[in-house]
């Protein structure tokens, strides 16, 4: 329900802030993708529906902080959409409703209902349709393209059991992460501004991690809120494992640097390891998959970056 009411709140301010900066549409571009281009008003667009979804407060210094990671999310989106095109997959409007009735739902309301409150936010329903239409149909790409290559033998499973077996008394952890990559080193800085950003405002309760996590996260659990199940003692990175083991339930980290970009870390629950709580073979089979297949879709998409032709006018 809380989660909720920041939707409707920051609906009514972004509303508001319309008769302002947003309120300034202007079809010049800001970035080239290949054959496709980004416009002010895209970036206007995207910027009003992240404040609002995310429920963080409408200050310029947010603005100024979201700026770059909007950008490149816009670039990722278009990017991923050329790359479904190239493959001949395609996103019906029936998939498109579909995934927007499910955002509804996780805000406690009808499609309809959802749409009606968009449209008297002074937001614009195409951005989030656009996003909605990215998710799916790199989600296609990954399935066609990526999936046939993940391979998880019975040998994988046994040692994973072997290790939780391992731990049995042990805590485990209920954890959602938010994700922010460093793609070059020029980004650094920008990335752990933001990631600082986030955390602060998380902790302060403006914004539900939860929301922050699907607008921003870069992790395959992003649109579940950043959720990767329960995780044991020295399952994930060193650096990773240090902060989540001194994190008490309900607790967020500070952001923690890792090889590939930063990470906020949430526990939701904590519990000992015992054997009523042991994953099956296939839960930890979904869950190998799901890691490397994460890895995988990262790597692919930096190939195809890397390839890209992309010009950021904002940066020049």
């Amino acid at each position: 329900m809380r989660r909720f009411l920041l939707f409707v709140l920051a609906l009514s301010f972004v509303a508001f802030a319309a008769q302002g900066s947003y309120a300034a549409r202007s079809e010049s571009i800001v970035a080239v993708v290949n054959e496709d281009a980004i416009t002010l008003s895209d970036m206007n667009d995207r910027m009003g529906l992240i404040v609002a979804s995310s429920g963080l407060p409408n200050t310029q210094d947010v603005r100024d902080k979201l700026t770059p990671q909007i950008m490149g999310s816009l670039v990722d989106e278009l990017i991923r959409m050329q790359e479904a095109r190239r493959l001949d997959l395609s996103v019906s409007p029936e998939e498109i409703d579909q995934g927007f009735a499910t955002i509804a739902q996780q805000n406690n309301m009808s499609a309809e209902d959802f749409r009606t409150m968009i449209a008297r936010g002074g937001l614009n329903i195409r951005t989030m349709e656009d996003q909605i239409r990215a998710q799916i149909a790199w989600g296609k790409v990954v399935q066609s393209k990526l999936r046939p290559q993940v391979v998880v033998t019975e040998s994988d499973i046994d040692a994973h059991l072997e290790r939780i077996t391992a731990n049995t008394g042990k805590p485990e952890y209920l954890v959602s992460e938010i994700f922010l990559p460093v793609d070059a080193a020029q980004d650094e800085a920008q990335v752990r501004q933001l990631a600082l950003k986030l955390m602060q405002e998380i902790r302060s309760g403006q914004a539900p991690f939860f929301k922050v996590a699907q607008q921003f996260s870069k992790s395959a659990g992003a649109p579940q809120g950043g959720d990767m199940g329960w995780v044991t003692q020295g399952q994930l990175q060193p650096e990773l494992d240090e902060v989540l083991t001194r994190l008490e339930k309900g607790q967020v980290s500070d952001p923690v640097r890792s090889a590939a970009g930063y990470h906020i870390l949430n526990v939701r629950e904590q519990r000992t390891i015992a054997p009523e709580n042991m994953p099956s073979r296939e839960q930890v089979m979904s869950f190998l998959g799901n890691q490397r297949l994460e890895r995988l879709q990262r790597r692919y998409l930096m190939d195809l970056k890397s390839t890209a032709f992309i010009e950021n006018r904002l940066e020049q």
